[in-house]
């Protein structure tokens, strides 16, 4: 069995994706917002993109793993690739005409390390408009088809981005940098990839396809992510097949980075 992913199927893949943020993106001044049983956001446009990629990943890669928010479907634990898809990450902020949200598509090899990702926020950008993230398994990270060199200064952290719950989890009181919440933990976690001054990132409690694409890219570039309690993060079984929320919450960065979050910004006493 050929275990490979060619080239023009990735960039069939990037294309869809891509265009996929894009039609969001158009789609959004219309949008309504409806609700999950859980009382998450969901949209007619986030079912859309889910149906769009779905169907163009069970026709190309047909023995694929394929995780998505919003469709549940068997998996195969000798699958050579699992896909999990956010089609939009940040719903939310989406529903409300806000910038800061993304079409997310992770790449997990068979030993569930996330090494490859695709993600379109088509209002999101590094001084413009639209940040298109493309990282082949095995590839070169292009940001806006562009190589990406990451910036340095990124081991201690003057700048963090954060979840929206972020202050029920962290204790904030021996911190003395900035922090920014956008309302998408894909961005939130890119951000400290990206943006040359963010150095690190909070990642609160959530779902494998709310981190998996950014965790590509933070690996790729020699950062990571980390329960706050120290112990190593993996894609589980409880994460990707019993899609479970990932418990306790993370930092994200450097090695050294994670080292200061935990002195500066350790658990709130209740999630100790």
């Amino acid at each position: 069995m050929n275990h490979t992913l060619s080239p023009e199927s990735l960039d069939n893949l990037a294309h869809l994706v891509r265009s996929c943020g894009r039609w969001a993106h158009a789609q959004q001044k219309e949008i309504t917002r409806t609700y999950k049983s859980d009382g998450t956001v969901v949209t007619e446009v986030d079912l859309e993109i889910s149906r769009r990629i779905i169907e163009h990943l069970q026709a190309n890669f047909p023995q694929a793993n394929i995780i998505s928010e919003e469709n549940p479907l068997p998996f195969d634990e000798e699958a050579a690739w699992t896909f999990i898809l956010d089609p939009i990450d940040g719903t939310d902020v989406y529903s409300q005409g806000m910038p800061c949200w993304a079409v997310a598509l992770a790449i997990l090899d068979n030993e569930r390390n996330p090494v490859g990702a695709l993600i379109s926020a088509p209002r999101w950008g590094i001084g413009e408009e639209e940040l298109f993230i493309r990282l082949d398994p095995g590839g070169v990270l292009l940001v806006n088809d562009q190589p990406f060199t990451l910036a340095e200064d990124k081991d201690f952290p003057h700048q963090i981005t954060m979840g929206s719950f972020g202050q029920r989890y962290f204790d904030f009181s021996r911190f003395e940098g900035k922090i920014r919440i956008f309302g998408s933990a894909i961005l939130h976690l890119l951000s400290a990839v990206i943006y040359p001054h963010v150095q690190g990132a909070l990642a609160q409690s959530c779902y494998a396809w709310d981190i998996a694409a950014a965790h590509a890219v933070l690996k790729h570039v020699g950062m990571d992510v980390e329960y706050i309690d120290g112990n190593p993060f993996h894609y589980s079984d409880r994460l990707l097949i019993e899609r479970k929320k990932f418990h306790p919450p993370l930092y994200a960065g450097t090695k050294a980075c994670i080292k200061e979050l935990g002195r500066l910004l350790p658990p709130d006493e209740r999630h100790r």
